[in-house]
């Protein structure tokens, strides 16, 4: 896939831009696709967006706002929100061509309880599809800044081919086929992630964030392997090197709305300017974690916190106030 044809980006936020930017710095031609045609050209003319500050668009990469541009792409990066993809999917089953698309959303379809190649699969049947996931900000991945992630397919040449495709000189990919425990590891870490913002906001300490990550971890490792996820997949980029990047770190939106919320803002006030991924998230892992008997005390504080059952107060003393328990 390599040097063949362009790699396209649908989606031309600020992760569809820190992607096009690392596609081209691994030597590829990128097509940029965002539905606002008025943005898409200003982002044309003066290679910025106002998504990232300070960062300049490569010149490899072609921004546009016509969905039959992407045609000619050997793959697609699909860098939508997670409850956005089934409509992307969609779109892009009805244009011309049939490239392979990578999910690089993290989350759970909220009603559905899909995970993110599924709503691809779904909407886009016959397509291959892929996942993209680790821990990588945006603003780093634009800058060129050294990331690692995980790209996972059941069609381990395709993973090959598509890690060939984008690893650049700052951007070091490893393949798997373990699909659905990088998925998993990217939904998760993003409900756990509001939980320790939560913490810090509400001033626990950092001895209680550091709790919350492990035993946040052991939630994530209980529910991926109900899922048949593999350890190694849980303990690598995509799930405990996720976890640790965006459970402390304000530029982790999931952290940043959750220590709002610790804070004492409201759900809606936090949410201001776009909910995280993990809000609409939560419900779903909580739902699916008690469809097969997984035991997610934090997460099910989470979603209390945010379907307002539970305050600040109440989600720790229910964590503090569990049984006493071997640690596992």
């Amino acid at each position: 896939m390599r040097g063949a044809n362009p790699i396209g980006v649908a989606g031309a936020g600020a992760w569809g831009i820190a992607l096009a930017n690392a596609a081209a710095a691994a030597g590829r031609g990128v097509v940029l696709w965002g539905r606002d045609d008025t943005r898409m050209r200003v982002i044309a003319e003066t290679r910025r967006s106002d998504r990232l500050p300070g960062v300049v668009l490569a010149h490899a990469v072609q921004a546009t706002s016509d969905l039959d541009d992407l045609a000619r792409c050997g793959a697609i990066l699909v860098a939508t929100p997670a409850q956005s993809s089934r409509e992307m999917a969609t779109r892009l089953a009805e244009a011309p061509g049939s490239a392979p698309l990578v999910s690089c959303a993290k989350g759970i379809e909220r009603g559905t309880h899909a995970f993110m190649t599924e709503v691809l699969r779904q909407a886009a049947p016959g397509r291959p599809t892929a996942i993209l996931s680790g821990p990588s900000f945006a603003a780093d991945v634009a800058a060129g800044l050294p990331t690692a992630v995980t790209l996972a397919s059941a069609d381990e040449g395709l993973a090959r081919a598509l890690c060939d495709a984008l690893r650049g000189p700052n951007l070091r990919l490893y393949h798997s086929t373990d699909v659905r425990g990088v998925e998993i590891g990217g939904a998760a870490k993003n409900v756990l992630a509001i939980a320790c913002g939560v913490a810090v906001g509400y001033g626990l300490g950092a001895s209680a964030t550091a709790a919350l990550i492990a035993r946040g971890f052991a939630e994530l490792r209980r529910f991926g392997e109900a899922f048949g996820a593999r350890g190694s997949t849980l303990m690598g980029l995509s799930g405990l090197g996720d976890l640790v990047l965006t459970c402390s770190s304000p530029q982790s939106r999931n952290f940043a709305f959750g220590q709002a919320l610790g804070r004492g803002v409201s759900v809606a006030e936090a949410g201001k300017g776009g909910l995280a991924e993990g809000v609409f998230t939560a419900l779903a892992l909580v739902e699916l974690a008690r469809e097969r008997g997984v035991d997610m005390p934090i997460a099910n504080c989470v979603e209390g916190l945010i379907e307002g059952s539970l305050d600040v107060a109440g989600a720790v003393g229910a964590l503090l106030g569990r049984p006493p328990k071997g640690e596992e």
